[in-house]
């Protein structure tokens, strides 16, 4: 099974949105949503199956027992996070703890112990087709861990279908870097504007240093058609594969609120949209394949 990633390198450029029309259009059996820290994937994709939900644990949280705390303060000298915070006793701040276990090593009188913590979910849904997501809990990190067990959650289909699509995160950061490790093909989603030209630029550079063939698609192409054309310049000069443009159509966000996709739409958005799967199929050498 080959592996599509659609990628921005920044929020807002419309990635979600081309990625769950190209689900739509290749009626592809296993897709995943790698936007952990925001997944919307599933907004456009609806589902008639409950998921197979299964917590995500992080680093250990350090937990103080108030009883056995002799108030000693080495575990707030110690803390080079600040994590320990003192009111009338000693207690530990969750969100700025980073699990490294100092203060239990330290404490004279074993007041300190180390609890597992859930800093989020997985969720699997599979009938004919799988789709794989996740949900971390605000002010978590590990991010980059959790977008590696989304991608996990396709396994059982690798042998059932050849392509798989994933909606990855904006930016360049750790879920990105774990969302492009093993995938064959990256399409990055840009938009025509100076940020959006700079943050290409960004997660082709980030690309660059995996084996993964990479693309790039504008989108809302009509709003800025010197920065599109520059775009189109950039990959050229630097052969790297431009599939095509995306024009601006306002009637874009009432079909997605509307629970739909790009793809159900009576609109040319829809016929540049299909000259941009036959592309990436073509890349692929899936072109003509049933089974996807």
């Amino acid at each position: 099974m080959k592996q599509l990633l659609i990628l921005s390198g920044k929020g807002g450029t419309g990635k979600t949105t081309i990625a769950s029309g190209l689900i739509k259009l290749a009626e592809v059996k296993a897709y995943a949503d790698c936007d952990v820290d925001a997944p919307n994937l599933h907004l456009s994709i609806n589902q008639n199956t409950d998921p197979h939900v299964s917590d995500f644990y992080g680093l250990d949280l350090a937990n103080i027992n108030k009883e056995t705390c002799i108030l000693c303060g080495k575990c707030f000298d110690n803390c080079r996070f600040h994590a320990i915070k003192f009111d009338e006793y000693y207690e530990v701040d969750p969100y700025a703890c980073e699990g490294c276990s100092v203060c239990e090593y330290i404490c004279p009188v074993n007041a300190i112990t180390m609890k597992e913590r859930v800093i989020g979910v997985t969720k699997v849904y599979s009938n004919y087709h799988v789709f794989s997501t996740a949900q971390l809990r605000m002010g978590s990190g590990n991010s980059g861990l959790l977008v590696t067990e989304v991608k996990k959650g396709l396994a059982p289909y690798k042998n059932k279908c050849n392509l798989s699509i994933i909606d990855g995160s904006p930016g360049i950061g750790c879920p990105v870097i774990a969302s492009i490790s093993g995938v064959d093909m990256i399409l990055v989603v840009a938009e025509p504007s100076l940020s959006g030209y700079h943050d290409m630029l960004r997660i082709i550079k980030t690309s660059h240093g995996f084996p993964s063939i990479v693309s790039v698609c504008v989108n809302k192409c009509d709003l800025n058609k010197k920065l599109t054309d520059d775009i189109i310049n950039y990959c050229t000069e630097n052969k790297i594969p431009f599939l095509g443009t995306l024009p601006f159509d306002e009637r874009v966000l009432e079909t997605i609120n509307n629970g739909l996709t790009i793809a159900d739409m009576d609109s040319p958005l829809k016929h540049d949209l299909e000259e941009i799967l036959e592309k990436i199929l073509n890349i692929l050498d899936l072109k003509g394949d049933k089974n996807l």
